[in-house]
């Protein structure tokens, strides 16, 4: 963990910067979002959009975390890639361009990502967590969701899908995070299906997938595009900020909700139990077939 503050520049006013926030925001609600603290886990697709995005909103502190580092693959959607990041560790590279929004940040920064070493650190003080991690990181989300439920941590998950973002809220003394995608001990395969499902009942970003193989489970990567990440960002940065003022309507799961971009579509999903839904249970046996198949022949 790296404890970071820079001195502000002369030039530099919070009120100023952020005056064109108010109108939305009382005056007294952005002075509580200075105060205000978010943990980010991942700080690449999403990740580094969220921070940006929020800190843009005027939020003052966060902890941030990721162990990766900037590659080419990353250029068409990451907001911290450029060819002159290339090799840089991710969460240093987010935290600059931050810090060139509002040099006053105060920023933590766990290079070493989210382990069962550091959580608590991690969630130390924090107000919100929002998820930014890759989707594939099975055991740090398990593992965070668990410790949010048990502090008492509200946290958002906007998980971009095709050209669109699919929204999930989990608050205190509501269903888990577990109770909803019931991962327990599964495969990794499992929990991968259990997630996609989860994440989005509707579906509305499968439709329109022309290169189906480029989901390749068998190496960890699916497509994506910028504009999902995007839409994520204003999505999630919104939840958090209803969080944070107590103003607003939040819906947590059992709902969900999915905007599809291309498809100009939203739809609010409702599932009690979750997985264990009997429409989640049917899609969950199609989903194993199909991608029983793709794995096949995959390896």
């Amino acid at each position: 963990m790296a404890e970071s503050h820079q001195p502000s520049p002369a030039a530099f006013s919070y009120e100023q910067a952020f005056s064109r926030n108010i109108g939305w925001l009382t005056t007294a609600e952005q002075a509580t979002l200075r105060g205000k603290r978010v943990a980010i886990a991942g700080s690449g697709g999403v990740g580094g959009y969220h921070l940006l995005t929020l800190t843009r909103l005027g939020v003052g502190s966060f902890h941030l975390a990721d162990f990766d580092s900037f590659d080419i693959v990353n250029f068409n959607r990451q907001a911290g890639a450029f060819v002159s990041t290339l090799g840089q560790p991710k969460v240093e590279v987010v935290a600059r361009m931050a810090r060139d929004i509002n040099p006053e940040l105060n920023l933590k920064l766990f290079p070493q990502g989210v382990s069962q070493d550091n959580l608590g650190d991690f969630l130390d003080g924090v107000d919100v967590y929002v998820d930014g991690l890759d989707f594939f990181a099975f055991d740090a989300r398990q593992r965070t969701y668990a410790e949010c439920a048990r502090r008492g941590i509200p946290t958002t998950m906007v998980a971009p899908l095709g050209m669109g973002a699919a929204c999930l809220n989990f608050l205190p003394g509501q269903m888990t995070f577990e109770e909803f995608f019931g991962w327990g001990d599964h495969s990794e395969l499992e929990k991968a299906l259990r997630f996609l499902v989860g994440l989005a009942p509707a579906g509305l970003h499968r439709p329109y997938l022309v290169e189906p193989s480029a989901l390749n489970l068998a190496e960890r990567r699916g497509p994506s595009t910028d504009m999902a990440c995007h839409l994520c960002a204003g999505v999630a940065a919104t939840q958090a900020l209803k969080m944070m003022l107590g103003r607003g309507k939040v819906l947590a799961a059992p709902h969900g909700t999915h905007y599809d971009a291309y498809r100009d579509k939203m739809v609010h999903t409702w599932r009690p139990g979750g997985n264990r839904h009997p429409l989640q249970w049917l899609m969950l046996q199609l989903g194993r077939r199909k991608y029983a198949k793709l794995l096949a022949e995959q390896l």
